[in-house]
């Protein structure tokens, strides 16, 4: 059981260098104490989930590219989000009424081998 996820939850990508807002826009039924709570469609990049600054995959084509050209030397490229699906709902018998809502145990696989976890909610009350 976790905290719910409202809007400006902080969420960290292992290969990104600075944790990112999560934006989830409003619903008409699902607010938090702190905003609108994610569900497990929410996770467009650059909407709902913000670059991490750089990222020093390889998988990812700009890093691959910039480190091919440093003969080698890893030299981390933009960090552009790519879910590889949906998040992943740590409790999905807690609907709302766009499917599971998230909250700080959920986690998003990166197309380029992160996987994006939630560090900090936005609100410290509610939990599911």
């Amino acid at each position: 059981m976790g905290l719910g996820l409202c809007s400006t939850a902080l969420a960290q990508c292992p290969f990104g260098v600075a944790p990112a807002p999560l934006t989830f826009l409003p619903s008409p039924t699902v607010f938090g104490t702190a905003g609108p709570l994610g569900h497990i469609a929410d996770c467009i990049p650059f909407v709902n989930i913000t670059p991490f600054g750089v990222c020093s995959s390889l998988l990812n084509p700009a890093t691959a590219a910039l480190t091919a050209a440093a003969l080698g030397i890893l030299t981390p490229g933009p960090c552009i989000p790519t879910p590889a699906g949906t998040w992943i709902p740590a409790a999905p018998n807690i609907l709302c009424d766009m499917g599971p809502m998230l909250n700080t145990e959920a986690m998003l696989i990166c197309a380029y081998g992160g996987v994006i976890k939630p560090i900090m909610p936005a609100q410290f009350t509610v939990m599911y």
